[in-house]
């Protein structure tokens, strides 16, 4: 997983890496608050008119929003059925294999060695492939 992050960021600066770090907690921030006024306003929209219920304050909103994902959607992905599916992934042969990001250690090496040549021999054969079978068409 360390070589993942690695190639991800690979070429970012620091401050680039902190801003998208800042970024991304500014945005869970403010979605959460949006969140906590959106359940807000349903309920005092609806619940007080159709069962009678309170009014809710903001706080009263997001406490009741933890309690029921807590009690109604769980804290994560523990026992979720389709757990195996995030850990590992079918190949074309039907077995299940990890991912392993120790395979992008390789990836620079084998780029400058031979990446350019076979991306181009890969780009030739596909336009070759396509110009034989329109002529095969016609």
């Amino acid at each position: 997983m360390n070589n993942y992050f690695k190639h991800k960021m690979r070429g970012k600066s620091p401050v680039m890496i902190a801003g998208m770090i800042v970024f991304g907690i500014v945005a869970i921030t403010g979605l959460a608050i949006l969140f906590g006024f959106v359940v807000m306003w349903l309920w005092n929209w609806l619940m007080p008119e159709i069962f009678g219920l309170p009014l809710l304050s903001y706080w009263q909103a997001v406490g009741l929003f933890i309690l029921l994902k807590i009690l109604l959607g769980g804290c994560g992905r523990k026992g979720h059925h389709k757990h195996d599916e995030y850990s590992e992934h079918k190949c074309h042969d039907g077995k299940k294999h990890r991912k392993d990001f120790n395979k992008w250690s390789q990836y620079d090496k084998f780029w400058e060695e031979e990446g350019e040549k076979a991306y181009q021999k890969y780009i030739d054969e596909k336009n070759g492939d396509k110009h034989e079978a329109t002529e095969e068409n016609q």
